[in-house]
């Protein structure tokens, strides 16, 4: 038996339906056609990626200093430093300002429960 890689990412947030707006809002994410129920899959690849209501025992309001320290989210989009600009225009949480690198333009967010996000544009 072989692990073959990631294959599924969900995060844990607070309110799941501000949480599914926004991915869905200002960063163009679709949902799928099917969700389990407390969670919200969008239809991204090559790996499934959620929102979820989180699972008993875990308090949110307890992650110090946010959810998720220590774990790397990343993300692709067409055109990072247009969607920098857009988040930054509605007022979202940029955390590392664009630059240019191996993986072309970079930049971080915090998404509203503080979850930080990275975007580049090389495919």
């Amino acid at each position: 038996m072989t692990v073959t890689g990631p294959d599924f990412l969900a995060l844990q947030v607070r309110d799941l339906d501000r949480s599914a707006e926004f991915y869905e809002t200002r960063l163009g994410l679709r949902r799928s056609s099917a969700s389990p129920p407390g969670a919200v899959v969008f239809d991204t690849s090559p790996i499934a990626f959620a929102v979820r209501e989180p699972l008993p025992g875990v308090e949110l309001d307890a992650a110090s200093p946010r959810p998720g320290v220590g774990v790397a989210l990343w993300m692709h989009a067409d055109d990072a430093q247009d969607l920098h600009d857009q988040l930054a225009a509605a007022g979202v949480a940029i955390i590392a300002a664009p630059l240019d690198g191996p993986f072309g333009r970079t930049f971080s967010f915090a998404d509203p429960d503080g979850y930080a996000v990275t975007v580049h544009d090389r495919t």
